[in-house]
C-alpha cells in the first residue's frame, strides 16, 4: 500500500496535503496538466520535492490524488419530494459533472495514478454513497427503492462506459431514461 492512504487526517499532514492539491490545481489552471512538474508543485506549496515524491511516489500518484479530492461530492443530492425526480436530477448532475472535460480529467488521472485499486473504489464510493441518500429518502417517504448496487449496475455503471468508452450521446435525456428504467 502506498503511503499516500495512510496519512493521519489532521495536523501537519491534512496541512501539507491541501497545501499540495491547491499547488497543483492553481498550476493547471495557470499552465496546463502537460507543463506540470513535481518540483513546480513542491515549490508552490512551500514543501520540497521530496516530500510529494515520499507521500505520492510520482506525479501521476499525486494526481490521482488530487482527482479524487475533486470528485468527492460536495453537496448531498437534491431533494425534489419523490424517488423518481430525485434520481432524475441526481443522475443528470452525475453525467454532466462526470462527461464535462474536467470531469473526464479528473477520471483519467484518479485512474492511471492507482496502482492498488483503492482511488477507483473510493469514486465509486462517492457514488454509491449519493445514490443511498437518494434512496434512503425515498424510503422514508414510503416508497418502493431499488437496491443501491441495482442503481450503480444499471445507472452509473452505464454511464461510466459510455463516458470512458462511447461519449456520443451521453445527454440528459439519456441520464433520465436510465433514472426511470432502473425504477420500471
Amino acid at each position: 500500500m502506498s503511503q499516500k492512504r495512510m496519512v493521519r487526517p489532521g495536523g501537519r499532514s491534512a496541512r501539507v496535503q491541501e497545501s499540495v492539491h491547491a499547488a497543483v490545481r492553481d498550476l493547471i489552471a495557470e499552465s496546463g496538466r502537460d507543463a506540470l512538474t513535481v518540483p513546480q508543485v513542491a515549490a508552490r506549496a512551500g514543501v520540497t520535492p521530496s516530500t510529494v515524491y515520499r507521500r505520492w511516489g510520482d506525479l501521476q500518484e499525486l494526481l490521482s490524488d488530487v482527482a479524487v479530492e475533486r470528485l468527492r461530492p460536495e453537496t448531498p443530492p437534491e431533494d425534489r419530494g419523490s424517488l423518481a425526480a430525485d434520481l432524475a436530477a441526481w443522475t443528470e448532475l452525475f453525467l454532466d459533472e462526470m462527461s464535462s472535460p474536467a470531469g473526464r480529467a479528473y477520471l483519467r488521472d484518479a485512474l492511471l495514478g492507482d496502482p492498488d485499486g483503492s482511488n477507483a473504489g473510493q469514486c465509486s464510493a462517492y457514488a454509491a454513497d449519493q445514490v443511498e441518500v437518494v434512496l434512503a429518502r425515498a424510503v422514508a417517504r414510503g416508497e418502493a427503492a431499488p437496491a443501491a448496487e441495482t442503481v450503480m449496475d444499471r445507472v452509473v455503471a452505464p454511464i461510466m462506459y459510455r463516458i470512458l468508452f462511447r461519449p456520443d450521446g451521453l445527454d440528459a435525456a439519456y441520464a433520465r431514461r436510465l433514472a426511470a428504467e432502473v425504477l420500471a
